[in-house]
């Protein structure tokens, strides 16, 4: 199973995918807060979302897991 993994820590503003979207590398996932600014996380790979692993408001460190392809 595909993973995307966020590339740096903070805060989870806004997920923009849920389970059983259709993804394609380069698409707007996620957005995260760090250090008082807004960071768009863009799909590394195309698939669809299998499961969305974090929520609104959940903090992340870089590397966690994001989302799972199916």
């Amino acid at each position: 199973m595909a993973v995307i993994k966020s590339e740096m820590a903070g805060t989870v503003l806004e997920i923009k995918v849920k389970a059983g979207d259709a993804i394609k590398a380069g698409q707007e996932i996620v957005v995260l807060e760090s250090m008082k600014m807004e960071v768009p996380m863009m799909a590394n790979q195309s698939g669809k979302v299998a499961v969305v692993k974090k929520q609104v408001g959940d903090f992340v460190n870089e590397g966690e897991i994001l989302i799972e392809l199916s």
